[in-house]
Formats: structure tokens, C-alpha cells, sequence
């Protein structure tokens, strides 16, 4: 009897290179193998975003699933560790705080650990939170190395930093010797089957691409996605102003930091990224605030070492493609939508779209209940990482400008409002199913941007003075006991690539 299925998905085509076309190409073959065929068509001349250099440690669980060494990756990429970023003149000009990858202190059944901190400020505690965070002290000593943790109180959740272009090429290499096939040129013709799924791709020279699915990774023109099946875009730029970036490389510091900072401005934030060849540099902005010339100015002055280029501008819509799958075609990265990198989620948001669908992959034809799924839980995800940028924004104490006043009078999404009105109540936080950020995360963000609660747990009154006092400083004192024994984070790089 012949099994074969008539309209199996054999063949998939991915249009466009990149980070997001080689993450998408490289793990479709490597996790499904043998069951499809990928090929991928990119164009020299058409140059990428490539600013996305900062992740957040699912990026560790991709490598790994790839069965990529981390010495040479980072010996391939330039990488430096991340273990947090730092938020400069957020609430109000002249403070910071920390969003690191860790959790502080120790928590209790039923009750998170900021219950016991909150009780015993009421007391009199002047300690910060973060001195109970393992990753907040390695990021402020400049210490790493992997921590092998036998108890969860000493875990040292982390990412990195890395040249994007450096990535998409090192992916490449992988994705070519597992049997990738790439081609050279630019799409001159989209074909469609009477029904109006993707045909094929008819590239200048002529040659014809045909596959049963295609993944747009054609970045924010969305060439399959939106000019070819017009799937629609929720324009998000009333909760998130911001619609323009201007970015240069910078010589790097003698010394590189564990940690991402973004560093509020009158109309927009500043990020720097540590790599081992160079820094990062870039100004997310909104232009009805600032001229291209001004902001360019700005990032320009606000450098710390000398500019390696002339400053790159993007123009950009925060939002999300209306249905991210559509017919045959996957959108992934750009042509997916764009959340702005405050959080250093692009990447991410790659990696979770390509794994999304090979959890869903349809190998034996695409069928409709398979495309929603894939869509409502991709419209889940932005949603809540849309909240969780809106947070930084919404939640500020400035008043030394328009932008951030209009920020704090903005209408914001329920969903935001209610996690942010329990938690100014009673400390208490709850994370929604599947969302991207801890309850570790969220309790970062709001305590630096000035959310105090009005209460705390009950739990947290069963101590005594005194036996409160002495957990805290036991907890304090065993994330303080591995900042001896770890070394300089440099020092961990440099060992790591001198690796053979």
C-alpha cells in the first residue's frame, strides 16, 4: 500500500538569511533531519538589521539543542556573558536598578521571598533586594563562571552577548554541513497555486524555488507574509511611541561588564552591549520628539569610547503581523512583527516562532487547527512581552519632559493594569501561562520603577523578629560565598576561547 500523503510538507523554502533565516533553517534540520528538505535563498546585497546583539538565557537551550560547543561559539561570535541589564534614569534621572536573569533570596511555600524582604523594611531593613540575588552581585563584581548548583538558591541563570552578523554566518556554516542548501539572489516573482498558497520563488537568474512551506524571514517588508497573503498588522505604537533607532559600534572598554545597560533619555533610551571586539551602541527613539539629526547627536555625545562607523538609522512599527502564520507561509523575526529591545527579546522571539512550529509542524499537510494554534499562542506571547515593555514606560516618576509625562497619562492594556494594581496592593504577583518573564522578573522591574507595596503576606509574620532577621542574613550570606571562587568575568572568556 502506498502511505505517502499527497500534500506532505517535504520541501520548505526559507526566504531570507540573517539571524531569524539561519536560527529557522539550522534547527528545522537539525531537530526533523532527514523528514524535509531546506533550502534557503538570501541575497548579499540585501543587508540585515543586525543590531540584535543581546539575549536572554533560552538562547543557551537553542545552542545547546544544536550541539554547539560554548567555547567555540564564543570564539565565533565575539560573545560576552549577560547577566543582567541596568536600568539608568528609568523612574527618575540619576537612579538605576537591575533586571537580572536571577531570583532573590529563597522562597517559601506559597509565599515569594520579597514578602519576607517587605516585612523586614517594615522593621527598619535597609537592605536592598538585590543583595540577595547571585546574578545582581556577579554583574556589580564582574565575576562568572557556570555555576554547578546543587541547591536552586545559588543558580546563575545567564545569556550573552553577541555579534549578530557573526552568528547568522557561524549558523550557516552548521546548517550547510548538515545538508542546508543555500542559494544566491534576490526574489524577482512570487508564484501562488489557484487556492493561494506559495507556489514557488522565481529568483533574477531564473531558477525557480518550489516548497510546501515557506518561512518568511524577509524582515520587516514581510515579501510572502503581508505583500503576497496581506495578513494584516496590529500596529502597537500607541502603547509603545518609540518608531525610530540609530545605532554605531564603539571601541570596546578595557574591561567588559556581565551586563546590558539601558539608559533613559528625554524621548527614548540609550543601550550599550559589551562583545570582545567592540561595544554595542544605539538609541531607540520617538521621532515626534526627536529629528534623526538630534538623536544621532545624542548617542554620539553619550559614547564612551571612539566610533567605529557612521550611525545606521532603522525605521520600525511596533506591532505584530495580524496572523503570523498564514496559508503556507511562517513568519519569523522581522517579518513576524517587532517588539523594541528593551528586554532582548528579538532573538527570542525567533527562537520561539521556529520551535513553535516544529512542535506544530504539519508533516502530513497544513491544516487549519494547527495554524490557529500556532497563531493564538503567538499573539500570547507578544501581548505579554508588550505588557511587560509597557511597565518600564508606564510606571516612571520623571517630569522633566513630555514624553515620559504622556507616558504616565497613557492608557494602558487591563491586562497590565490589574498585575499592577495587585501588586501595589499586596506584593503579590502571578504569571500569566507561558509568559516569557518570571514572577522574579516582573518584581524587578516594578520595585526599580517605583512600585511599593502597600502589604505583604501573612506567611512572611510567621518569624519572629528575630528568626527574620537571621534567614535573611544567612541567605544573604550564602549568595555571597561563590563571589570568591569565581573568577573575573574576562578572565573566564579568555579561557574559554584559548580553548582548543
Amino acid at each position: 500500500m502506498n502511505n505517502v500523503v499527497k500534500n506532505a510538507v517535504k520541501k520548505v523554502v526559507v526566504l531570507g538569511g540573517g539571524t531569524a533565516g539561519w536560527m529557522a533553517a539550522a534547527l528545522l534540520k537539525k531537530v526533523l533531519a532527514g523528514a524535509v528538505e531546506i533550502t534557503l535563498v538570501e541575497s548579499e546585497d540585501i543587508g540585515t538589521v543586525g543590531v540584535g546583539e543581546a539575549t536572554i538565557p533560552p538562547i543557551r537551550l537553542f545552542n545547546n539543542v544544536m550541539g554547539i560547543n560554548e567555547a567555540e561559539f564564543l570564539r565565533e561570535t565575539k560573545a560576552t556573558i549577560k547577566l543582567a541589564i541596568k536600568f539608568d534614569n528609568w523612574r527618575v534621572p540619576g537612579e538605576g536598578y537591575f533586571h537580572t536573569f536571577g531570583a532573590p533570596g529563597k522562597s517559601l511555600a506559597f509565599c515569594h521571598f520579597h514578602h519576607l524582604w517587605l516585612r523586614a523594611r517594615q522593621q527598619g531593613d535597609t537592605t536592598s533586594l538585590w543583595q540577595y540575588d547571585l546574578n545582581y552581585l556577579c554583574a556589580t563584581t564582574g565575576k562568572f563562571a557556570p555555576i554547578n548548583a546543587k541547591d536552586s538558591i545559588l543558580e546563575l541563570p545567564y545569556a550573552y552577548h553577541f555579534d549578530a552578523g557573526l552568528y547568522a554566518r557561524y549558523l550557516r556554516k552548521l546548517s550547510e554541513q548538515m545538508g542546508v542548501l543555500r542559494h544566491e539572489g534576490k526574489v524577482q516573482q512570487v508564484f501562488q497555486h489557484p487556492n493561494g498558497d506559495i507556489k514557488c520563488l522565481v529568483l533574477e537568474n531564473g531558477h525557480e524555488l518550489a516548497g510546501d512551506l515557506f518561512i518568511d524571514c524577509s524582515g520587516f517588508r514581510g515579501l510572502l507574509i503581508q505583500e503576497q497573503l496581506n495578513a494584516g498588522y496590529d500596529d502597537w505604537g500607541h502603547f509603545l511611541p518609540c518608531d525610530r533607532a540609530v545605532a554605531v559600534p564603539s571601541e570596546r572598554f578595557e574591561k567588559t561588564v556581565p551586563y546590558t545597560r539601558s539608559i533613559a533619555h528625554s524621548a527614548g533610551w540609550q543601550w550599550r552591549i559589551p562583545l570582545q571586539h567592540r561595544n554595542g551602541n544605539g538609541l531607540v527613539y520617538s521621532s515626534a520628539h526627536y529629528s534623526d539629526e538630534q538623536a544621532s547627536d545624542l548617542l554620539l555625545a553619550n559614547l564612551e569610547r571612539k566610533a567605529l562607523a557612521d550611525p545606521k538609522f532603522i525605521r520600525f512599527r511596533t506591532g505584530r503581523r495580524r496572523q503570523q502564520w498564514q496559508r503556507n507561509v511562517v513568519a519569523v523575526g522581522l517579518a513576524s512583527g517587532f517588539l523594541e529591545p528593551l528586554e532582548s527579546t528579538s532573538i527570542h522571539l525567533i527562537q520561539s516562532a521556529v520551535v513553535r512550529l516544529i512542535q506544530l509542524f504539519p508533516h502530513n499537510g497544513i491544516c487549519q487547527s494547527a495554524i490557529k494554534e500556532y497563531n493564538q499562542q503567538s499573539q500570547l506571547e507578544y501581548e505579554q512581552i508588550r505588557d511587560f515593555l509597557i511597565l518600564h514606560y508606564h510606571a516612571n516618576q520623571r517630569s522633566d519632559s513630555p514624553f515620559w509625562r504622556d507616558m504616565q497619562q497613557m492608557a494602558i492594556p487591563d491586562s497590565l493594569r490589574q498585575k499592577m494594581a495587585i501588586f501595589a496592593d499586596n506584593g503579590q504577583l502571578f504569571r500569566e501561562q507561558n509568559d516569557l518573564f518570571l514572577e522574579s522578573s516582573w518584581l524587578q522591574v516594578m520595585l526599580g520603577q517605583g512600585i511599593e507595596p502597600k502589604d505583604y503576606h501573612p506567611i512572611a509574620n510567621n518569624f519572629s523578629a528575630e528568626k527574620l532577621r537571621e534567614m535573611l542574613a544567612n541567605i544573604q550570606a550564602i549568595k555571597q560565598e561563590p563571589l570568591a571562587k569565581l573568577p573575573d568575568h574576562d578572565t573566564y572568556i579568555q579561557t574559554m576561547i584559548n580553548r582548543g
